[in-house]
């Protein structure tokens, strides 16, 4: 290793025990960065300060006393005994290296270049092993127990179960305030013209058989009409063309009834839990009626495969962008949609990701655990 990389190291090392935080999340930190390890783990939120690492951070101002002499020696002592030479070359009294006292040329020549090469190896060899040892000793010291990470990634996965349950079940008492309001407004409204229908024809058939044929005719063409929407709604609670053709078959009738080209891509998905195929349906659903709504877009990518133990679906169009996820919908209509497709997908611990910069394309990804 030359001087220069070196004496670089040395310096970062300077820095490194000169500059304290006194916090042990803080000092983990630094003390990762120093030994290139970005992945260490601080303590949780909420953890409780130990004996040990309460000493250490109290205490550890008497292991800085040492480190701070060695690293102040090391960088002044170049300077200072450049400097103290030339004093003594215009007759400065009392001017010492390493503590010795300055008399003659003799002296100078044989201190001043000690002193240099002893800062020299300070600042290159010395310091940086301090460094290292402090570095360790504080991730030893400080860094967080095993069961102190488990305890806190299990209240993190509580706390992400109990917002994407109360989502989730936000968005069913939506769900069914929808049904019952497609039901009550519209197949209800049908049955109820049809038995009206069949009411009157029966009292006017002894007397006008034509009107009642004519009424009877209506309400065949009512009572159609009400199948058709009843089975629109059923659709909406778990599309039969799930049982009858799978999720790719779906998808595909889904992207052909698109009034937009829809480039498909749908590689082989195995196994798929019929939640995750019903979430990924309505995720498509929803993504295309959408973009045909809002988006302005020309085309539309449609990714479906899986990866590993996840479902993975990719909806990109190329219109004017904006999307974002709100409760409510705003002025033109957009936002609310997305954010019950983001309740139901987190309902059965799936993740949705949302890219749509001002201008476009607008990106939806999605994955759903399948095991």
């Amino acid at each position: 290793m030359t001087w220069t990389r070196r004496l670089g190291r040395g310096g970062s090392a300077s820095k490194f025990l000169l500059l304290r935080s006194f916090t042990a999340n803080g000092e983990l930190v630094r003390a990762g960065k120093y030994l290139d390890r970005y992945d260490v783990a601080q303590l949780p939120a909420g953890t409780k300060r130990s004996f040990k690492r309460g000493l250490w951070l109290t205490l550890g101002v008497l292991a800085y006393i040492p480190e701070l002499f060695v690293v102040l020696f090391g960088i002044c002592a170049v300077p200072s005994a450049l400097l103290t030479t030339v004093l003594w070359q215009f007759g400065v009294n009392d001017t010492t290296l390493l503590g010795v006292t300055l008399d003659s040329w003799w002296d100078v020549v044989r201190l001043a270049p000690l002193q240099i090469l002893l800062g020299l190896g300070l600042l290159g060899w010395v310091t940086p092993a301090l460094a290292r040892g402090h570095a360790k000793t504080v991730l030893k010291v400080l860094a967080p127990t095993a069961d102190q990470l488990e305890a806190a990634r299990l209240n993190q996965r509580v706390e992400e179960l109990t917002r994407t349950r109360a989502g989730a079940v936000d968005s069913h008492g939506a769900e069914l305030r929808r049904i019952e309001r497609d039901l009550h407004d519209g197949t209800q409204a049908q049955l109820v013209s049809l038995a009206m229908r069949i009411g009157i024809a029966k009292q006017v058939m002894a007397d006008d058989p034509e009107k009642a044929a004519k009424l009877l005719d209506d309400a065949r063409d009512g009572a159609e009409q009400a199948m058709h929407e009843l089975r629109g709604v059923l659709r909406t609670m778990y599309p039969p063309i799930l049982q009858d053709r799978g999720l790719a078959g779906a998808v595909s009738a889904l992207a052909a009834r698109c009034p937009l080209p829809v480039e498909l891509r749908v590689a082989e998905l195995g196994q798929v839990p019929a939640p995750v195929e019903a979430a990924a349906y309505f995720v498509v659903a929803e993504s295309l009626t959408n973009v045909t709504k809002h988006s302005a877009a020309g085309r539309v990518d449609l990714v479906l495969e899986r990866r590993g133990t996840e479902l993975y679906l990719e909806i990109t169009d190329d219109g004017i962008g904006g999307a974002r996820i709100n409760e409510q919908s705003d002025l033109l209509g957009r936002g609310s949609g997305l954010h019950g497709m983001l309740h139901r997908v987190e309902a059965i611990d799936g993740h949705l990701e949302l890219r749509s910069p001002i201008g476009g394309p607008t990106t939806i990804e999605v994955s759903f655990p399948c095991e």
